[in-house]
């Protein structure tokens, strides 16, 4: 009994230290935590994720990642923010190599290719109007995809900010996540409409750190 006892003042003392101990994360919810100043890419935690409907059966993935671009954000007028992202569409990432290998290939004998061809152009995002509330926020631009310009937006909703750990830089940070859908016909990407469906989601991770004073 004395044992048993002892084990449990043992358990409660621990979780009762557990509850009290602070958050070893440096980042917060917290729209406060925010910093305001020029921001760019962490391209090691930025990605965006798109999915469509594959022939009614499944729904089919892929990744674009080693994204760059820049942010200017102020807290005290979130309209007032403005982005500037760039997609490096050779390095999709897919399920096998076979599928990239499609996405990526040449056209036939000189043809059009199916989809973005053998050597893409990057992507590119450029805000034109941000209309916040709260912790989310309407992003509006212009989307420059297989050489075709849209106006496209993204539902936005801020996810944590705080200073990085001196062991990684040390820099201010902040993240988002984002989505959006497009027709992939409207950028020239129609093939195998409808089996393959034309609308496309987009699920974006979007982590900037602050832009080092020149």
């Amino acid at each position: 009994m004395k044992i048993a006892y002892a084990a449990a003042i043992a358990l409660f003392s621990t979780v009762a230290v557990a509850a009290q101990a602070p958050s070893t994360q440096p980042g917060s919810p917290n729209p406060a935590a925010v910093t305001g100043g020029n921001y760019v890419v962490d391209p090691s935690h930025t990605l965006v994720v798109w999915t469509l409907d594959h022939m009614g059966i499944t729904p089919y993935s892929g990744m674009f990642g080693d994204i760059t671009g820049t942010m200017t954000l102020d807290p005290a007028n979130p309209d007032a923010a403005s982005v500037d992202i760039t997609i490096p569409i050779s390095k999709l990432v897919t399920a096998t190599g076979g599928m990239k290998d499609h996405l990526l290939r040449p056209g036939k004998d000189g043809s059009d290719p199916d989809f973005f061809g053998a050597d893409p152009a990057d992507a590119h995002f450029v805000s034109t109007s941000v209309d916040a509330s709260g912790t989310s926020a309407k992003v509006t631009g212009n989307l420059t995809l297989n050489g075709v310009t849209r106006p496209v937006t993204l539902d936005t909703t801020f996810y944590g900010a705080g200073k990085m750990p001196a062991g990684m830089g040390g820099a201010e940070a902040v993240g988002f996540r984002a989505n959006t859908s497009i027709m992939r016909s409207d950028f020239g990407l129609g093939m195998a409409v409808p089996m393959v469906s034309d609308k496309v989601d987009l699920q974006i991770e979007a982590a900037f750190e602050a832009k080092p004073a020149q």
